[in-house]
């Protein structure tokens, strides 16, 4: 596969990827100390469900935060853990420095660093990081590959044609309110498997070909827009549940084909909203 950074792509989006690439890489420096870590504490930001952060998290958003003003002063940032920093040439990182932090302190390898590079329109370029094993999942720019442990190669969502062949992720069985409960249950009795507590690697291994399904409620712009770059590169389609665009947040459909988006979407779109 070409290197983006060797000529192929115009300057600015060469430039714009290496920032992102110098953003994961200053994240998994700032996290991976703490990863399994027996001292380490985590406060509760929630009110009701436990919501933890960690001082990882905060390392992390912190040291890509360092990354930017040094590379990109002038672009606007919207972060998880500080507060939104305007700019002025129309792009947008969105970031979150642990997408999963109850599985970080659990220490399963589940969670991720989310980049994403966004203009009016939404996503155009992200990142799925996973430090620990290595993995990094990227989309944008006419760009879809992993590279990790084993290597690189281009991701490619699957071709599965109906909900009785899918396999669906979502993170909490709960999923959301009862109502978006009862909307996602409509369609884990039509698929073929569910599996659940995935966080953001769902959302990579729908993009790698390994799932066709990720529907999830309650979201923020930071926890979806990573994801939205990173499947619709590699030619899955990621809405909201009544087709919209889900860049902002809220209730997410993420599938690996339009055949199956559509066949879920019927089941979702007329959930009530919350």
């Amino acid at each position: 596969m070409t290197d983006p950074l060797s000529g192929a792509l115009p300057p600015e989006a060469r430039d714009l990827i290496a920032t992102a690439h110098a953003m994961a890489d200053a994240a998994r420096a700032a996290i991976l100390p703490h990863f399994r870590h027996a001292q380490l504490a985590a406060d509760d930001k929630g009110v009701g469900r436990f919501d933890p952060v960690t001082e990882a998290d905060r390392a992390a958003e912190a040291a890509m935060r360092a990354v930017l003003a040094a590379r990109r002063p002038d672009d606007a940032i919207l972060g998880e853990e500080d507060v939104a920093k305007p700019g002025t040439t129309g792009l947008t990182w969105v970031i979150d420095p642990i997408d999963g932090t109850r599985a970080f302190i659990s220490g399963t390898p589940t969670w991720g660093v989310l980049i994403a590079l966004s203009d009016a329109q939404g996503p155009r370029y992200g990142i799925i990081d996973q430090p620990y094993i290595g993995e990094r999942f990227e989309g944008g720019f006419g760009l879809a590959r992993l590279t990790g442990p084993r290597g690189e190669r281009p991701l490619a969502t699957r071709a599965t044609a109906g909900l009785a062949a899918a396999t669906l992720f979502t993170t909490f069985p709960e999923v959301g309110t009862p109502a978006e409960r009862a909307g996602f249950e409509t369609v884990r009795d039509r698929v073929k498997l569910t599996r659940y507590g995935m966080d953001c690697y769902a959302y990579a291994l729908l993009a790698a070909g390994h799932v066709d399904l990720v529907i999830e409620a309650g979201l923020a712009s930071y926890d979806i827009s990573a994801p939205i770059a990173v499947i619709e590169a590699a030619g899955g389609v990621v809405t909201d549940w009544k087709g919209r665009p889900v860049h902002q947040g809220g209730r997410a459909l993420a599938a690996a084909n339009p055949v199956l988006h559509a066949a879920a979407l019927a089941l979702l779109r007329d959930v009530p909203d919350a």
